[in-house]
This record gives C-alpha cells, sequence and structure tokens, in this order.
C-alpha cells in the first residue's frame, strides 16, 4: 500500500474566488494547494473586458498570503456585446488566459450570458485564430429543460454545432456530470477536453436529495446518478489527457446556502486535492493522479508544467467545517466539514 505520493504541483482550472471579504477568506485554501488557478468572472458587476481582468487580478494578488506561491490565470465574462479585439489584445499581453462562456440565466450570475452563440460568432472566430481557449458552462437552462438533463442537451444542440463551425477552437467543457458529456469530450479530443470537481466523483443525487435537503451539495450542474459518477470516476482515472482537475470551487455565505432559494456552489478548495487523492486511491489509480492534477491541463492550454512538487501523505486529518469572512456574510461551510480525511497535503494549512 502507497502511503505517500510525491506529484507536480497541481493547477485547478476551475475556480471562483469572489472578491472583497470573501476572497480574502477563501484564496489561501487554493493558494496553499494549487499553484495556478483559472479564475472566473462572473462577479457582479461582470469581469467583462480586459481591463476588468487586470483590476481583479491586482486584488488577488494583494490579498495572497506572503508565502503563496501562486498564479491566478484571469478569464474574460463573454456576452452578447464582447469586442473582440479588446479580447485579443488581453490574451496577446498576459493579461487573459481564456474566455468563459455562460448560456444567460444557466447558473450563478450568469444573467448577463449569452442569449445567442450567433451573437459571438465574430469573437469566436477571433479565439480560433489565435489559439485562444474557449471554456464553457455546458448547461442549456431553457424553462423546457429538465434540470438533470441540461448538460446532455447543450452538448446536443449546442456545443456540437459550435466545434463543427470552429474547428480550431480549442474549447474546455467544464464540471463534467454525465456520462454522456464524457463520452462526448473522449470523442472530441483534442480539440474539447472536460474538467472535473471532487464533489461530482464522489456525490450523487442522491447524496443531496436522497435523505433529506443537503443544500450544501446542490450546485450547476446538479450532482446525478451513480451511472454518471462512476463514468466520471473512470475518465478522471484513465490518464486521458482529454481530462483534468477543475474543482469549481464555489463559496457562499451560509444564509444564501440556507435560503429558501438558496444559491448554487460547493466550496471545497479545504479538501479538494486531498478528495481527488481519495478517489484516485480507492480505484487503484494514484500513480494516474499527477497526469489529471498536474500535466493535463498545462498541456491543453499550451503551458509549462510546474517545476515545484507537492507530496501527499496517507495521514487521517479532521477537514475543516467553514471559513469566517469578515463582515456581513460571516461564514462559509466547506465541503466535508468534520470528516476525517485519509489523505492529507504536507505542510499545508
Amino acid at each position: 500500500m502507497t502511503d505517500t505520493i510525491t506529484i507536480r504541483a497541481p493547477d485547478d482550472w476551475h475556480v471562483h474566488l469572489r472578491d472583497g471579504a470573501m476572497l480574502n477568506a477563501v484564496l489561501p485554501f487554493t493558494a496553499r494547494r494549487f499553484a495556478r488557478a483559472i479564475v472566473m468572472p462572473n462577479l457582479v458587476p461582470p469581469v467583462a473586458t480586459t481591463a476588468d481582468a487586470d483590476a481583479y487580478r491586482a486584488r488577488i494578488l494583494a490579498a495572497l498570503p506572503e508565502d503563496a506561491d501562486f498564479t491566478p490565470l484571469m478569464t474574460a465574462y463573454l456576452r452578447d456585446d464582447t469586442d473582440a479585439d479588446d479580447i485579443a489584445n488581453g490574451f496577446r499581453d498576459g493579461v487573459l488566459t481564456a474566455v468563459k462562456l455562460y448560456p444567460a440565466h444557466a447558473t450563478t450570475n450568469a444573467a448577463a450570458g449569452v442569449t445567442d452563440i450567433a451573437r459571438v460568432r465574430p469573437v469566436l472566430a477571433r479565439m480560433e485564430t489565435i489559439g485562444m481557449p474557449l471554456l464553457i458552462h455546458g448547461e442549456d437552462a431553457g424553462p423546457e429543460v429538465d434540470i438533470f438533463e441540461r448538460e446532455q442537451v447543450f452538448v446536443e444542440r449546442r456545443l456540437a454545432p459550435l466545434l463543427h463551425d470552429f474547428p480550431g477552437l480549442k474549447v474546455v467543457l467544464e464540471h463534467l456530470s454525465t456520462a454522456i458529456a464524457v463520452d462526448f469530450v473522449r470523442a472530441h479530443a483534442p480539440q474539447l477536453a472536460g474538467t472535473i470537481t471532487p464533489h461530482h466523483l464522489v456525490e450523487t443525487r442522491n447524496s443531496m436529495l436522497g435523505h433529506g435537503l443537503r443544500p450544501h451539495l446542490y450546485c450547476m450542474p446538479v450532482v446525478k446518478r451513480e451511472s454518471d459518477r462512476v463514468a466520471l470516476v473512470a475518465a478522471a482515472t484513465s490518464g486521458e489527457a482529454c481530462f483534468f482537475l477543475g474543482t469549481d470551487t464555489a463559496p457562499h455565505a451560509l444564509g444564501r446556502k440556507l435560503a429558501p432559494v438558496c444559491a448554487a456552489g460547493v466550496f471545497n478548495a479545504p479538501v479538494a486535492i486531498e478528495t481527488y487523492a481519495e478517489v484516485f486511491d480507492k480505484a487503484g489509480r494514484l500513480d494516474r493522479l499527477e497526469a489529471f492534477a498536474s500535466l493535463n491541463g498545462p498541456r491543453h492550454y499550451g503551458l509549462p508544467v510546474n517545476e515545484r512538487t507537492i507530496t501527499l501523505v496517507r495521514a487521517g486529518w479532521t477537514a475543516p467545517r467553514e471559513a469566517t469572512v469578515e463582515g456581513p456574510e460571516g461564514r462559509v461551510a466547506a465541503y466535508r466539514g468534520g470528516e476525517t480525511i485519509a489523505w492529507q497535503v504536507s505542510g499545508a494549512a
């Protein structure tokens, strides 16, 4: 039995850091475990331009713990009126790493998202030309679409035509949640890649709904069937280059998670890489964790892998129940809070 594993420092290719006091509270959990992170732009108002992203990056860097060795990779929020020149200039100047497409109203702070992909074709064409990645929240939020079928419908109605029309566009379908999406990514690699969260590898809709409603597991896309979870585990642990780590850690104040209409998002940063290690260990594939966590993402983005390493050890520890936020937001409940986690990052706080 392996009790220690050393891998190149992992990257988180999908993270919500929020802003202000919330940013200060949650950033250290990501910065102490990951070398880089793709930062989501769905603030209010959204991070929609290069100037917005540059200013947000400065706030993130100012909030970093002094001992952190962490690089935020910035994205721009795609809107119907996005300026292709601005996006291209931001990519050229190293401010922007990618553009994020939220279908309008599909998830948290997506009201300003894309209403029709036809409206953003000029931006996508420019991105294809310059090699800039497009990141997609892949759900069709039409009122007639069942919430458990949103991903499947988006893949069939929106993503398949998009890949056909822009064959040179590098795309990431984020937070895969179904076996159908796994198969679609595999069939369209290497143009298309997919990120997988720790909670989609562990939880099912029975976890969220089967023994009383557990709002802290409510996210978009919602967790699905056991068969989908099994397919996601098989994909993550396969070693295939088209699948890589993206936590989609998404903190919300406790009051918003416990509200009658609760916010979607799982704050998993305090236990993310440790949970992935547990999943890979259970599958008997710890030797493939480095590919998923540290190698496949940089390959898709065309970035170098990290030189430094981290060590995970088999040593039980108790996950924190929450993070404290200064001001009115108060507390953020953490995923798996209070549970004993079998793997631990050596030296992580």
